[in-house]
C-alpha cells in the first residue's frame, strides 16, 4: 500500500503566474515577505516597466530607451543585450516577454524593434497578473534626446511626479488614441501620493494628437518667477525629449481580461482592508458593531419646533388652517324631514303598486317621541 504524501500549504503569494512554471512553497520568512511583495495589493504600488531591445534595434530607439529608462527612475528594469522570438502582437509570440516580466516582476514593458517594414519601431504594452494584456506600436518619426536640452534638464528633480497634460479630442473619440493615453499614464504617472508640493511639480509632459494617428509628446520644465505677488509666475522651457509618433498597431486586452482588471476592491466590506496614509499603515482586525437598539437611540434627531401636528397648515390670510377627512354622504338613505311632495309621491306610487298587484313599498314607522306627539294632537 502506497504511503500518503503530505503536500505543504502555500499561500496565495506563492501561487504562479504563469501556466507550467514551477510551485514555490517559501522555506523561510525572509522568502515569504519576498512572495508577499510581488502578491496582488488592493492599493498598488508604483509600477515597474521592463525595457529591452528586439532583435534588431537602431541607435534611435536606444536613446528613446535610455531615455525613458531616466524618466522611470529606480522604478525602471533595462536589458541591455537584445532579445530574439519577442513579438507581442502577434498571438503565441509573448511567451518570452511574460517570462520576463514575471522574473524582474514589472507590469510595464517597451520594446524596441528596427525591420524594414517598421523602422524606428517602440512598442508599449501592460501585464496583468503577469499576463499579456494590451499593446500598441508607435513609429519615431522625429526624436531629440534629453541631452541636447542639458540646461533646461538639470533642473528637474529626480523622482519627480509630472504633470501630465493631453490636448486634442482625439484621445476620447479614436480607440488607438485612448489606449495610448491609458498607457502613457501608466508609465509616468509615479507613485500614488496623497498630498501635492506645488514647488515639487517641476515639469510637465505634453501629448497633442495633430490627427488619427500621429501624436507629438514634449516636456517642459516649471520656472517659478517673480510676479510682484505671493502667486508665483511661471513660465516652461523645453527640457526633452522630443517625439513624434505615429500610431501603427495595437492589440486590445481580451473582454475576460479586461474585466476581471477593471474590478474594484471592496475596501469598506467585511473584509479587512488597509488604509495608507503619511507614515502610518493600520489593518483591521477585528470590529464590534454597536447594539441596534443604542444605535436607533444615538441617530435619533431631537425635535426643535415641537410635534409636528398633521394636516395642519398656516395661512397668511386665515391664519391656521386644518384638513378633516369627511367619508361619502348617502344622502338617499339618510332620516331627513320630508317635504309635502314627496308624500304625494309616496302615496302615487302605493297607489300604482296596489293597481298592478306588487307589494306596498316599505314607510318608515315613526319613532316613540314622535308617536307620543302624534296621540297628543290626534282627538
Amino acid at each position: 500500500m502506497a504511503k500518503a504524501i503530505k503536500l505543504p500549504k502555500i499561500s496565495a503569494a506563492a501561487k504562479p503566474a504563469l501556466p507550467g512554471t514551477k510551485l514555490i512553497a517559501p522555506k523561510t520568512k525572509k522568502g515569504q515577505r519576498h512572495l508577499e511583495k510581488r502578491a496582488p495589493k488592493t492599493i498598488e504600488e508604483c509600477r515597474k516597466s521592463l525595457i529591452l531591445a528586439g532583435n534588431k534595434v537602431s541607435q534611435v530607439l536606444k536613446d528613446v530607451m535610455t531615455d525613458f529608462h531616466k524618466l522611470k527612475g529606480a522604478d525602471s528594469v533595462k536589458f541591455s543585450r537584445k532579445n530574439e522570438d519577442i513579438r507581442p502582437l502577434e498571438t503565441g509570440g509573448e511567451s518570452h516577454l511574460e517570462f520576463y516580466c514575471n522574473r524582474s516582476d514589472c507590469s510595464l514593458f517597451a520594446l524596441g524593434t528596427h525591420t524594414k517594414k517598421r523602422p524606428h519601431n517602440l512598442t508599449l504594452g501592460r501585464m496583468f497578473d503577469f499576463r499579456f494584456y494590451d499593446a500598441i506600436e508607435l513609429g519615431i518619426e522625429n526624436f531629440q534626446a534629453i541631452k541636447m536640452f542639458a540646461k533646461a534638464a538639470t533642473k528637474a528633480q529626480v523622482g519627480s511626479k509630472p504633470c501630465i497634460i493631453f490636448a486634442g479630442e482625439k484621445f476620447e473619440s479614436v480607440g488607438p488614441l485612448k489606449q495610448m493615453k491609458s498607457l502613457l499614464l501608466d508609465f509616468f504617472r509615479g507613485p500614488p501620493i496623497s498630498q501635492i508640493n506645488l514647488a515639487g511639480l517641476d515639469r510637465v509632459m505634453m501629448a497633442t494628437a495633430v490627427d488619427d494617428n500621429k501624436v507629438l509628446l514634449r516636456q517642459y520644465s516649471i520656472k517659478m518667477k517673480k510676479s510682484g505677488s505671493r502667486v508665483p509666475r511661471l513660465a516652461l522651457e523645453e527640457m526633452g525629449p522630443r517625439l513624434d509618433f505615429v500610431v501603427r498597431r495595437s492589440r486590445e486586452a481580451p473582454a475576460d481580461m479586461a474585466k476581471e482588471a477593471m474590478r474594484q476592491p471592496q475596501l469598506h466590506g467585511k473584509k479587512a482592508f488597509k488604509e495608507e496614509g503619511p507614515g502610518l499603515h493600520l489593518g483591521v482586525r477585528c470590529i464590534r458593531c454597536a447594539p441596534a437598539e443604542m444605535v436607533k437611540e444615538a441617530m435619533r434627531q431631537p425635535q426643535l419646533h415641537g410635534k409636528k401636528v398633521k394636516n395642519v397648515n398656516a395661512d397668511m390670510v386665515a391664519g391656521k388652517v386644518g384638513r378633516i377627512y369627511m367619508p361619502p354622504q348617502k344622502v338617499d338613505s339618510m332620516a331627513l324631514t320630508k317635504m309635502k311632495g314627496l308624500k304625494k309621491e309616496h302615496k302615487q306610487a302605493t297607489a300604482d303598486a296596489v293597481a298592478a298587484g306588487l307589494p306596498k313599498p316599505r314607510t318608515r314607522k315613526p319613532g316613540k317621541r314622535a308617536a307620543e306627539a302624534l296621540a297628543e294632537v290626534a282627538p
